[in-house]
Formats: C-alpha cells, structure tokens, sequence
C-alpha cells in the first residue's frame, strides 16, 4: 500500500516537472521511449546459465589484479569465487558471513583473505567486450541492507585521466542501493549513473537518478543501456529512464561485469557507505543477487 502512495506521489510530482522527483531524493517512474528491441536489435551474445556450472567460455570468476586493477579485498568485503553459483537456470551472486577465511589464492596471496563478508563477481574480460549496441539482465535483487547488486560495464581505460569518457567510461546500468528504504515505501528502486576519469582526484561521476522497478527484490525486472555513438540510453522493463553523453561516449570496447558489493573500506563493513545503511545479514544469513540471463544486441 505504501509503495503506491508514493507512486502516485512521484506521479503527481512527474505532472508538474519531471525533475521534482530527483530533487527531492524521490525514485522516478520509467515514463520515457520504449525500446523496441526486436524491431532495432539482433542478438549477439546471451547467456541464460544452464547447467550447474558457469560458462568459463563466457565469463571469469576469478579475475587477476592485473586485468581489473582489483585486489581480494572489495570496499567492506571480499570478492571470493565460491560465492558464484549456477543453479534451476540462473546465476547465483551469495553474499555471507565468515568467521573463518575462505581459501585462496583467488585474485593473490592465500593470507589476503580473513574473517568478514564474503560476495563474488563475474566479468567477461579477456573473453568477451562489446562496442555499441543494447545490454541487459533479467534480476532479482538482494534482500539487505549495507550491500548492494550490480549490472555494469567497463575497460581499463576507465582510469585514464584525461578530462573525457571518450576512452572508458564505467557504465553501471544499474545498483541496487535503495533497499534501506523499503519500509517507507521508496525501496523498490535502483540506481543509474556513468563515471570515468579514474576513481582518484581526477574523477567524475554523472548520477542520472533513482528508478522504480516492479518489486525487485521479490519478482524479476529487466535492466538494460543502449549504447551508440551519441548517448547512453538506460532502460527499466524496455521503458527509457535515463539518458546521458556526458564526457564524450566510450568510444572503446568493455567487457560486461555483474557483482555484489558490501559497504564499507578495507574489508571491514560499515554503515551508510553510499547510503544504503548498515548490513544487516547475521551469520548464517545469506543474500542472493540472482540473474535470470544476459543478453547483448547489435543494431540491425
């Protein structure tokens, strides 16, 4: 009930100026162009995890230092590879607990590893990038606070700092930070934005807003960025949310990336990082990002 009074609150605000909304911190309702996939689009490359294993052909759980500029230790938690899971058709992306350290080596050395919050991601680096066309995943989002699921894109010229995005841009199609606010109503959305320009002095960070999806911690949702020559064009459910060239588009392949993240620095969790609240999973919890497919198209 709450969350369709404040539907039809964002409704009524959307009326009077589409931008009240993001002024007011408020999610948006997806209200622009639809898509029009099969009409503009071939498919290209898709995988929709069958079987009880992931793709090696397709995907890498266990990225180097060298290829992602990445350690073990990812902002409050560790990215480890057995929290990947592959099973009843989707990917499974678990975020858990440990009082004891999982073993390594996965990214370096077997000691970098401790006590704390385990997630894990998968990327197509080394085996799959894409210049242009339309990307998307089909989702559940995790159920906790203090963490966050993500579909998102990138290269490793994202670190150059060069005053453009020309180069690399970090695409995040969508995070799901917002589930701090499930209890007023406003927690059944996700996040959009581009950054570039490295993630030190020289860097840049484009937020385009909050979107509401059809209750995506409980049911699945698309989520998806058509990428050309001129913009980024970010879609919820085939509905345009967002659009944006700041920086100059990526004018170079990336590969694809889905992951959790556990807020926090160092490997140590804390609260409201990002502002998505303290983490709320107890031992013997688990949160799971679970993703239907991907698929990735080239325009016709």
């Amino acid at each position: 009930m709450m969350t369709k009074i404040i539907s039809i609150f964002v409704s009524f605000l959307m009326f009077i100026s589409p931008e009240l909304p993001a002024l007011l911190d408020l999610p948006a309702i997806p209200s622009g162009q639809e898509l029009k996939l099969e009409e503009r689009f071939e498919l290209v490359w898709e995988d929709e995890f069958e079987g009880d294993s992931l793709d090696t052909t397709k995907w890498d759980d266990n990225q180097s230092v060298d290829t992602l500029h990445w350690g073990p230790i990812r902002k409050g938690g560790y990215w480890h590879k057995d929290m990947i899971d592959v099973r009843d058709g989707s990917l499974v992306i678990s975020t858990q607990y440990k009082d004891t350290a999982l073993e390594g080596p996965t990214f370096g050395s077997p000691d970098s590893y401790g006590p704390g919050y385990y997630t894990g991601m998968v990327a197509t680096a080394g085996k799959h990038e894409f210049l242009y066309g339309y990307f998307e995943c089909r989702a559940i989002l995790p159920k906790a606070t203090g963490m966050w699921s993500a579909f998102w894109m990138m290269n490793g010229d994202v670190y150059n700092v060069d005053d453009s995005g020309e180069d690399g841009t970090e695409i995040d199609v969508f995070e799901s930070m917002d589930y701090l606010h499930a209890w007023w109503g406003a927690g059944d959305c996700v996040q959009t934005g581009i950054h570039y320009d490295g993630y030190a002095e020289g860097h840049t960070g484009v937020g385009l807003g909050k979107w509401f999806a059809n209750n995506p911690y409980e049911e699945y949702n698309t989520y998806g960025v058509e990428w050309n020559e001129n913009e980024y064009i970010f879609y919820i459910n085939g509905v345009e949310t967002a659009r944006t060239s700041a920086g100059g588009v990526s004018k170079n392949p990336e590969y694809l990336i889905l992951s959790c993240e556990v807020a926090g620095e160092n490997g140590v969790a804390w609260a409201d990082r990002h502002g998505v609240g303290e983490i709320d999973i107890e031992p013997g919890e688990t949160a799971e990002f679970i993703v239907d497919y991907v698929k990735v198209y080239q325009y016709k």
